[in-house]
């Protein structure tokens, strides 16, 4: 049998999720009940699968670090870990492309792609290990193999796939690729039983897959071809990364491997599974992932309610007092407050659409702002000032920068700091602090084994993350990126 490879696909912003759920923090990060993240899951369920010995992911270079991070606290097997890091999404058939050229290039035309997004919730275990064995088969015979997950009610919001003819005991050829439907169509498959929700999922060879691109998009094949060949990678503990050259992946075609590929290939099979699958796809789904009480609602955080029912109430950190409502969501994080009819909750992408056309700050961001050397927290700020609490994890670092507009100072709460203050280098302890003047070139270094936290008070006529002109990196991030 040939290798294994699970690929996660970690690319989308999960927009209908917000606000938790933005840009810098995308849906796969999002923490579920029992404290994992989407990610954590997918990628859990990728290495418990018999004779896998790597995991690829492809996903944005932005939020490479925080995978790390994600992936660091369960693999403590070691498992070996390769990264294609995207500078800006492209969408699936264009992930699918590098991750299958790569393999080709490193473990061999032979090897299997398992295709896995990475926000998606699967609760059968065993029937996933099950499916993906079946799915191995019928991938080694050369069909491109799609999980197609049996329908637990008239869905709209998901696209079909209809069964053709049977392929062995289990798979069929796919006879079409269906649309998201109609309600009255959607019932009309959901009780005829030859159609399957697409969730996406495919499993195949990789001169399979690299056969049908070539035949079906040969440009887009060949555009991806030519940016992993001036695509830098380095390698080692464990672990290879590849980063995608901004210049040529912005010329290679965002679209869909459905649209691509699937649609059209005569080669494409499909594998009934139940899965206890969800995509976790708007605050409706998320809400049924809790008990709720005698009055139907499902609180996380301190709630008093007074004729409440059937409402999904998320405020981790602040009370909420409710009188009399019925039916709502209500989303309540540091900056941004969701209240949405429950019935409407697809349409949150909407607030996160228009607050991305205005070049608002809460589609992008959270106030607390995860970076590779470990997170800040906005306090407050005004008219030429901003306060920051930073936390900088053990023996990691700030890049040596500089900033025009705005002078910063700092006050050590925790640990101990190692600043570069111009042509002076020192250390502070608690209680210590150091003021840095506009144009002065200056880092903060973690030298200890705690968590450095300092509170960083910014003044001055401008105190946009854009001010920052780097000079080193330990991360990589000089000097293309402008941002802390």
């Amino acid at each position: 049998m040939s290798v294994l490879i699970p690929c996660i696909i970690a690319g989308g912003a999960g927009t209908r999720l917000w606000p938790v759920s933005r840009e810098t923090m995308p849906k796969p990060f999002m923490r579920l009940p029992d404290g994992q993240s989407l990610l954590q899951k997918t990628f859990s369920r990728a290495s418990a699968l018999p004779d896998v010995e790597r995991i690829l992911t492809v996903t944005n270079r932005e939020v490479y670090f925080r995978t790390q991070d994600e992936y660091r606290q369960l693999n403590s097997a070691g498992m070996a870990l390769d990264f294609i890091l995207e500078p800006f999404g492209r969408n699936t058939a264009p992930a699918i492309a590098a991750a299958a050229l790569h393999c080709a290039n490193l473990y061999g035309e032979s090897a299997l792609l398992l295709i896995l997004p990475a926000d998606h919730l699967i609760s059968d275990l065993p029937a996933f290990e099950r499916a993906v064995a079946h799915a191995r088969n019928l991938a080694q015979q050369g069909w491109l193999t799609t999980f197609g997950l049996v329908p637990s009610h008239a869905e709209t919001g998901f696209g079909y796939i209809e069964k053709g003819q049977a392929l062995d005991a289990q798979g069929y050829k796919v006879q079409r690729f269906v649309e998201k439907p109609d309600a009255a169509t959607a019932q009309h498959y959901l009780e005829g039983g030859q159609h399957l929700w697409n969730a996406g999922m495919f499993c195949m060879r990789v001169d399979a897959i690299l056969a049908e691109l070539d035949r079906h998009v040969p440009d887009l094949l060949a555009s991806v071809h030519h940016c992993l060949q001036r695509s830098p990678s380095k390698q080692g503990e464990g672990e290879l990364q590849l980063e995608l050259d901004p210049q040529t992946f912005e010329k290679v075609p965002d679209i869909s491997i459905d649209y691509a590929v699937m649609e059209t290939s005569s080669q494409v099979a499909v594998l009934p599974a139940d899965l206890g699958w969800s995509d976790i796809g708007c605050w409706q789904a998320v809400r049924g992932l809790s008990e709720a009480d005698q009055n139907g609602n499902q609180c996380n955080g301190e709630t008093v309610l007074h004729d409440v029912s059937n409402c999904y109430i998320d405020s981790p950190r602040r009370l909420v007092g409710a009188v009399g409502l019925d039916n709502l969501i209500i989303i309540d994080t540091p900056d941004a407050l969701l209240i949405a009819d429950a019935a409407r909750s697809q349409e949150v992408k909407v607030i996160a659409q228009q607050l991305k056309h205005q070049g608002h700050d809460a589609y992008r961001l959270h106030r607390t702002v995860n970076r590779p050397w470990g997170m800040y927290t906005v306090l407050e700020e005004g008219p030429r000032f901003k306060i920051k609490r930073i936390v900088v994890r053990p023996q990691a670092s700030l890049s040596l920068q500089m900033h025009h507009h705005r002078s910063e100072h700092w006050i050590v709460v925790n640990g101990m700091a190692c600043v570069t203050n111009g042509e002076d280098e020192f250390l502070l302890d608690t209680n210590e602090s150091t003021f840095i003047k506009p144009g002065r070139v200056h880092r903060l270094t973690n030298p200890g084994v705690i968590d450095l936290v300092m509170i960083e008070v910014q003044s001055g006529e401008y105190m946009g993350e854009d001010d920052i002109v780097r000079f080193t990196d330990i991360y990589g991030r000089a000097p293309e990126s402008a941002s802390s």
